[in-house]
């Protein structure tokens, strides 16, 4: 090998090297933005949605590397207490697919145990979209707060004629109060079967996503009720409005309501 091909190959630049690099401050740049929460699917759309051509391999490849892993799903509050009211019908039956918003929403209830003690959250989800609707966060899983819920729902979307409002057995969406208040919006009730959550699994996927992202792991860094309060707000509405969905197209679930309400 002749003397200068030697200092060539020697000091020659690694495209390939350069070019992961350029990447992998992309990845890093969404992963931080996202508090550590997405993963290989997840960055990838992103690095696609920010204009780089990469194949999901190396996106998976390179954050497996450098020890980037998105969180995965863990306790379920159980609001069954047998038939203390009237039970619906299931007429979701589990088919939750959905030609436009606000055609079927689910609702339920879940726990967070902390130091100072037990909190609930109650949220409505639109099956189209996967956008929270409205949710309460609460110390109590009383009727107080299924009422602020649906007063918030009401408040957002006025005219709910014809939708579909699936939830549990639990004893709340048995109760006098919420059957009524359905009723006055034309809202038709769904319940899933006793005991199985596979009736109602697109909320539970929810809850998982939700303790993943902003609880499990971080229970500590919530001294009282009211910073995780503001906490949950500040997720639901990253989850709402910035945080990509396959389901949606690779778009946050308002962004996908305002564009299937713009084209319908």
């Amino acid at each position: 090998m002749s003397k200068s091909t030697y200092y060539f190959e020697l000091n020659k630049t690694d495209v390939v090297a350069e070019r992961n690099q350029d990447i992998m401050h992309e990845i890093n740049d969404i992963f931080v933005f996202n508090r550590r929460r997405y993963g290989v699917r997840r960055v990838h759309r992103e690095l696609l949605n920010r204009g780089y051509e990469v194949n999901h391999k190396r996106v998976q490849r390179l954050m497996h590397d450098a020890g980037l892993m998105g969180k995965r799903p863990k306790e379920k509050y159980h609001s069954y207490k047998g038939e203390v009211g009237k039970v619906a019908d299931n007429l979701i039956n589990r088919n939750f697919s959905t030609t436009a918003p606000l055609q079927k929403w689910t609702t339920d209830v879940s726990q967070f145990n902390f130091s100072w003690g037990k909190c609930y959250i109650s949220p409505i989800l639109d099956m189209n979209t996967n956008e929270i609707i409205s949710f309460d966060l609460s110390m109590s899983p009383n009727l107080e707060q299924i009422h602020r819920m649906l007063e918030k729902a009401f408040d957002s979307f006025p005219n709910l004629n014809g939708l579909i409002l699936h939830s549990d057995q639990g004893w709340q969406y048995q109760h006098a109060y919420y059957r009524t208040e359905l009723q006055k919006h034309g809202i038709t009730q769904s319940m899933s079967r006793k005991g199985n959550c596979y009736d109602n699994c697109i909320m539970e996927t929810f809850f998982g996503r939700l303790k993943n992202e902003m609880y499990y792991g971080y229970e500590k860094e919530y001294k009282s009720f009211g910073e995780f309060k503001k906490a949950v707000e500040k997720y639901i509405y990253y989850y709402n409005n910035e945080r990509i969905q396959a389901k949606t197209k690779w778009m946050p679930p308002v962004k996908y309501r305002e564009a299937s309400m713009c084209s319908a």
